[in-house]
């Protein structure tokens, strides 16, 4: 009767929370006395509590009873399933009180408190800088754990972290360096980060295109594009994506908004891909390669409609008389006359 009734008559001396049953409270107890009494065989993890163990097993028998109604997606928990389902509703409970942005999992907005307060838990033991998030400890790290990464591409001198990398770059801002990898010939603070592009490993591959990817999550992403696979609907259009950021990115187009700008022309764009292949023509960076001729281009569309001219494919047919052409501008150029 007691769940029917909202009843909590035993109440936790420590913290003050109240449960229906007294079994229950001593199981709570254990969480302030530091007893983990149930132990996984496996990997010698402890839990407070018996269920905690029984969900945990889930890791090392591969059970995910628990599957989203959306996407193909399963969970060995039902806590990720529901943070997971918030991915599809958009639901965000979790508020800023001081700006009152809103985010989808508890840790998210932890993460960002501290841009408001100013913590910066992470430290790099190496050069002393601090950060906001893990994730942006363990990228500085990752970087200054290589030599040749922080070797500068002008003069050769090697600097203890990137940041005193960068601040080095500025005294060399107007010599003009070659990459080696592509030849692309640019100012040493540009083809240092343009050199990423040639050092990043990607060792995850597709193994429907061979296409590469410097995580799992990215690859997995990638493959719904085979798949067919589209969970997520523009409410506006109908119009279908593998991804919630690109369905997000296309909602832009509706609501006419275009927060990534351009710092070096305040060019305006809907999606952050945009502006990465826009800042290309500020830059002069042309990371596509043709295999069979050595041309480059900026955009990886420009050199899928080149490799055309080798393979003699033409996808763009004239309705009218049938002729056929490598480019859809040569098409649109070709229906003039029949105007």
């Amino acid at each position: 009767m007691k769940l029917h009734t909202g009843e909590r008559p035993h109440v936790c001396d420590v913290c003050g929370k109240g449960f229906t049953l007294k079994s229950l409270l001593r199981s709570h107890q254990h969480l302030h006395d530091g007893l983990r009494l149930f132990q996984c065989d496996q990997c010698g993890k402890s839990f407070h509590r018996a269920h905690a163990l029984k969900l945990h097993q889930r890791v090392h028998t591969g059970e995910r009873g628990y599957c989203c109604p959306y996407c193909t997606k399963s969970f060995s928990i039902p806590g990720n399933l529901s943070r997971h389902l918030r991915i599809h509703t958009g639901e965000k409970p979790y508020k800023c009180e001081t700006c009152g942005k809103s985010f989808n999992q508890a840790n998210t907005l932890k993460s960002h408190m501290r841009i408001h307060t100013g913590v910066r838990p992470f430290r790099c033991e190496t050069c002393g800088k601090c950060f906001i998030q893990k994730s942006s400890l363990t990228t500085h790290q990752k970087a200054t754990d290589s030599e040749d990464t922080l070797a500068c591409v002008a003069c050769g001198i090697v600097m203890p972290c990137v940041d005193s990398l960068h601040k080095h770059l500025h005294t060399h801002a107007d010599i003009p360096c070659t990459c080696e990898p592509c030849g692309l010939q640019l100012s040493s603070t540009k083809l240092q980060a343009h050199q990423q592009h040639h050092s990043v490993d990607r060792p995850h591959n597709c193994s429907t295109c061979g296409k590469s990817f410097t995580s799992s999550s990215y690859l997995k992403v990638h493959l719904k594009s085979h798949s067919g696979e589209k969970p997520f609907s523009c409410d506006i259009c109908g119009h279908r994506f593998t991804q919630h950021s690109s369905l997000k990115s296309h909602q832009a187009i509706h609501t006419g908004e275009k927060p990534f700008i351009c710092p070096t022309c305040g060019k305006g764009f809907n999606n952050a891909g945009n502006l990465s292949r826009h800042k290309r023509i500020h830059t002069g960076e042309k990371p596509y390669s043709c295999d069979t001729c050595g041309r480059r281009f900026n955009q990886g569309n420009s050199l899928k409609a080149h490799q055309q001219i080798h393979t003699g494919e033409k996808p763009y047919m004239c309705d009218k008389c049938g002729k056929s052409f490598s480019y859809l501008r040569n098409l649109k150029d070709h229906k003039c006359f029949y105007v």
